[in-house]
């Protein structure tokens, strides 16, 4: 399968969901955006490794940094490898120099690891294809600080949900458009998760 380089475009606070996140990823050569939610504690973890800062103890992702390199092993690559009923799922491909392993974990403890191995991230082209957001040349000129995303969208709590449930599928990508447009790929995400439920 043909994999794509992915870089890591921002991070901000969830609008909906209090102690979320929405992680966006790139192409590396191109204008899709694969946005991801994840937890206050792994955005912190990544948040703590891109700006190099250096906490008091070990957190859990260093922690495995020192397992490795007390046992010999390297880590090679992350893949953010599936995505079932709107949860992604990514492997920790890792190597001891002789063998490869591929380690299932989720994407943000896997994005959070492979900074602190120096590796890149890897997604499949059929992947991207299905849940990743495209940018047009003009939006993506205009694409700004992603740490300051705001919206007229309605938010994606359950009530939401439930509503953006019972809206036709046109609708429900105007609705993506106008996400996009107003660069919040929370909402963006939510609405392409509701979309690939029915396809």
């Amino acid at each position: 399968m043909k994999k794509i380089r992915l870089e890591i475009l921002g991070l901000s606070s969830s609008h909906s969901q209090t102690g979320s996140f929405a992680l966006v990823l790139g192409e590396e050569k191109g204008n899709r955006r694969l946005p991801i939610i994840i937890g206050m504690f792994e955005a912190q973890a990544i948040a703590i490794e891109i700006e190099k800062i250096a906490p008091n103890r070990p957190m859990t992702h260093d922690l495995f940094r020192s397992f490795s390199d007390a046992f010999g092993f390297d880590v090679a690559e992350i893949v953010i490898s599936d995505l079932k009923e709107g949860v992604f799922f990514a492997k920790i491909v890792s190597t001891d120099g002789k063998m490869s392993h591929e380690i299932d974990a989720r994407p943000s403890d896997a994005i959070a690891i492979g900074l602190r191995f120096g590796v890149p991230i890897y997604t499949y082209e059929a992947l991207m294809s299905e849940a990743g957001i495209i940018l047009s040349d003009a939006e993506e000129a205009e694409e700004g600080d992603i740490d300051n995303i705001s919206t007229n969208l309605p938010s994606t709590s359950d009530s939401d949900k439930d509503k953006m449930r019972a809206l036709p599928k046109d609708q429900l990508k105007k609705l993506l458009e106008d996400a996009v447009n107003n660069e919040d790929f929370e909402v963006a995400a939510k609405i392409r998760d509701e979309l690939n439920k029915r396809n």
